[in-house]
This record gives structure tokens, C-alpha cells and sequence, in this order.
């Protein structure tokens, strides 16, 4: 890929990336890790199959959220250890999350939030979530039949 067709693909596809980070990392890091995602994508340029540039995008700014979250959790760990917690979550903070839903999401493997995002947030075809997700079309359907499937059961017993 040649850098005029990279600057095109990076002006199609940036904002499909901002979207895709924006639901996984705080909103004020959005914009580094996109520009991390589109470096490492200009040195692999040579890797991408023509007409999957989204999906190989998608796996990147994958390996760049799961590195920010990382760092996250070490810087985390640190301060744990060197500062008192200095107050609680707002009780009006925990009342607006949907706890059944947050608990049903969480009983899915890392692998099964991951292609369920990818087909759900994300919009992306099974066959483009299983390039993003390095998987075959026929296993990537099948995870996200047992997924629903295992989503929809937890809803269920909830409610």
C-alpha cells in the first residue's frame, strides 16, 4: 500500500476506529491510542489484505486497547499500594448501570465479548470479525451462536 492509499484509508476508516475505541477506553485517550493503532498499521501497510482493512485495523486497535489497559492496571496496582482510597463510587453511579446486563457480559469469555462487540458495536460482518479476531469464518459463527445463545440465557435467570 502506498501512502496515498493509506492517507485514503486512514481518512475512510478513523472514524469507524474512534467509534471501536470510544467503547473501550476513557474518551480523553481515544485519539492516542487511534494514532498508535494507525502507526503500527503504516509499518505492517505491506501485511493487509486489500479490501480487509478494517477488520486488520480492528485487530490492532485491539493489542493497543488490551496495551493501554495494561498500563492501566499497573498504574493502578501502584497507587493501590501507595495511597488510601479517599472516597466510594456515588450511589447515583452504581444505580445507572444495567447490573443484570453488566453481570450477564461479564459470564462471557474475554474471546466471546470480543467477537460479540465486534458483530454488535461494531457492525462488522462474522467474516470480517474473524479476520479482526485471527479465527476462521466457520469457528467465529460458531462462538457467536454460543455466545448470544449464553447471553441470552443469563438474561433470562435474571429476569
Amino acid at each position: 500500500m502506498n501512502q496515498a492509499d493509506f492517507v485514503s484509508v486512514y481518512r475512510e476508516l478513523l472514524p469507524k476506529i474512534g467509534q471501536y475505541l470510544s467503547r473501550r477506553v476513557p474518551l480523553d485517550e481515544v485519539e492516542d491510542i487511534a494514532s498508535l493503532v494507525f502507526e503500527v498499521a503504516w509499518q505492517k501497510r505491506s501485511q493487509v489484505t486489500p479490501g480487509e482493512e478494517l477488520p486488520w485495523l480492528y485487530r490492532i486497535a485491539a493489542f493497543q486497547v488490551a496495551n493501554f489497559r495494561r498500563r492501566q492496571a499497573t498504574f493502578a496496582n501502584f497507587l493501590s499500594t501507595t495511597l488510601m482510597p479517599s472516597s466510594a463510587p456515588a450511589a447515583e453511579d452504581l444505580a445507572t448501570f444495567d447490573l443484570d446486563l453488566a453481570a450477564a457480559w461479564k459470564s462471557l469469555s474475554s474471546s466471546e465479548q470480543s467477537l460479540l462487540a465486534l458483530v454488535a458495536f461494531e457492525g462488522l460482518s462474522v467474516q470480517d470479525a474473524a479476520i479482526a479476531t485471527g479465527i476462521s469464518a466457520n469457528t467465529a459463527s460458531t462462538r457467536l451462536h454460543r455466545a448470544r445463545k449464553k447471553l441470552a440465557a443469563k438474561l433470562q435467570v435474571q429476569d
